[in-house]
């Protein structure tokens, strides 16, 4: 192996699963170390397996990390249609009739975006809100990834009103630390969907960025209620939220 060309070397490194490769190859010499902790071989191993799209990356300072954190990207809101009721949804305040699951497009709404998408929450006459707690490391996220690299985090969320009432709609997302802290927030505005609107669904979103060491915790909470405080379930309508850590 000590006669290889590096070039040759690298490749065969790349076909090595990537824990490996960090774990067990990084430990056998010196050179095995600098080729794991250089840029050409994550770069291969991301070429391979399809994760440098368009973009091409060409700021990406650390590969390694890139490579991890693309590999591991998924939604980390559980349950963020309905399809399990308000399962996985804590701190519930249910005002009014409190939180109901409806099948899309639902009473004077709109079908959403995606097919994928099948359910909503939709709030009362009072205020409705719940919310999730992100655990990172739970989720595989490591300390010194979170402090050093401070990946983005991008929130997303979905609302809609009904096209015969009017309704509130708020969204609050927190970087906590380990004693949750809140080292970052976004809040939006109080939105107000008037009455006879279209009921189309709308994308709000925000991107943490350069957050400062010290998060562990995400926490995402959403909510509303109808402005007309008709009995039943007139409020805003949510579904398809998301919490992802970027690459």
């Amino acid at each position: 192996m000590e006669s290889l060309p590096e070039a040759v070397l690298i490749r065969i490194l790349a076909s090595i699963p990537a824990v490996d490769l960090v774990l067990a190859c990084r430990l056998v010499c010196c050179q095995w170390k600098n080729l794991v902790d250089g840029a050409a071989l994550w770069i291969l191993k991301c070429q391979q397996e399809g994760l440098t799209g368009a973009e091409s990356q060409e700021n990406t300072e650390n590969w390694q990390n890139f490579y991890f954190l693309s590999k591991k990207r998924k939604n980390l809101i559980k349950n963020p249609c309905g399809e399990e009721d308000l399962q996985h949804w804590g701190e519930v305040e249910n005002g009014g009739d409190g939180w109901k699951i409806e099948e899309l497009p639902g009473d004077f709404g709109k079908e959403f975006p995606s097919e994928e998408v099948h359910k909503y929450f939709v709030t009362s006459y009072e205020w409705c809100r719940k919310a999730q707690v992100i655990d990172l490391r739970a989720e595989g996220y490591w300390e010194e990834l979170m402090d050093t690299t401070q990946p983005k985090v991008a929130v997303r969320d979905w609302y809609a009103g009904r096209s015969d009432a009017s309704c509130l709609y708020e969204l609050c997302v927190k970087l906590l630390s380990e004693n949750e802290d809140v080292l970052a927030e976004y809040k939006s505005e109080t939105i107000t969907i008037p009455q006879d609107n279209d009921a189309n669904w709308t994308e709000i979103s925000h991107t943490f960025s350069d957050y400062g060491p010290g998060v562990r915790f995400v926490r995402f909470e959403h909510g509303g209620q109808d402005t007309l405080f008709w009995k039943g379930w007139y409020g805003v309508r949510v579904t398809n939220s998301s919490v992802t850590v970027e690459p």
